[in-house]
């Protein structure tokens, strides 16, 4: 029987199946060990379904690259924020609501306690402030619940003085003060004010100051705190100053 000669593989056949293997066992080798680096990836091929969720953490974010496009309408709540990092730079003031509890200081009148207001404790608070030239006859400078309040300037003096306001019902007045220019403290009282009377405020000085409380029997209650300088109330300034605060309800 003929022998079938053998034949060896040639070198080159020998090399080339020696670098087949070692080419795929590196390849297996580089999976299993994970030396696959961002270069062995194609730009845009890693989808957000390919990552494990919560894997992503703060560290593996360059900073400043995530814009409000990249999250979603929504989805930061407030436990997402560190406290006191928002300002005002970073919030619409025209989205955000009212304060409820002030709700009714845009266009409130009263307050408890206050330097200048409409109401004070209930009450209606006045202040009134008018300089007159000498000369200037007795006028109207406010009125009240039952009252009427007159100022006029002369060059003896000042004029102050309430009159009853024409319709109201029975006014009672009591007045304290102390003047200059004349017998200086004074008293008075009148317990009808008609519109026909004139009760000397300044109790025949030629200016003062005083207080003046007037009730009414349908129950209104007016405090005045008044003062009037004479002339020159002001230096240089021929006129008369009357000042004065009133507190009614």
């Amino acid at each position: 029987m003929p022998r079938i000669p053998r034949r060896l593989p040639s070198p080159a056949l020998v090399v080339s199946v020696v670098a087949l293997f070692v080419s795929l066992g590196g390849v297996s080798s580089g999976v299993v060990s994970g030396l696959i680096g961002s270069r062995e990836i194609k730009d845009n091929e890693i989808r957000s379904r390919d990552i494990r969720n919560n894997e992503i953490r703060s560290i593996d974010i360059r900073n400043n690259q995530v814009r409000g496009r990249d999250i979603r309408n929504s989805t930061i709540q407030g436990r997402d924020v560190a406290l006191n990092t928002l300002t005002g730079l970073d919030i619409n003031e025209s989205t955000l609501g009212q304060v409820p509890s002030a709700a009714a200081a845009d266009s409130a009148t009263s307050a408890t306690t206050a330097a200048s207001a409409d109401r004070v404790g209930g009450l209606s608070l006045r202040k009134l402030f008018v300089k007159q030239a000498v000369g200037t006859a007795a006028t109207e400078v406010q009125s009240g619940p039952g009252y009427v309040l007159e100022a006029g300037c002369s060059a003896a003096g000042g004029v102050l003085r309430l009159r009853g306001a024409s319709g109201a019902t029975t006014t009672t007045v009591n007045v304290q003060g102390n003047g200059e220019g004349g017998g200086g403290a004074f008293s008075d009282s009148d317990s009808n004010l008609e519109p026909s009377d004139a009760l000397d405020l300044l109790g025949g000085n030629a200016a003062g100051a005083g207080t003046a409380v007037v009730s009414t029997t349908s129950g209104e209650l007016s405090t005045l705190m008044y003062a009037l300088e004479e002339s020159p109330g002001f230096e240089g300034e021929a006129v008369c100053a009357v000042r004065a605060i009133t507190l009614s309800g």
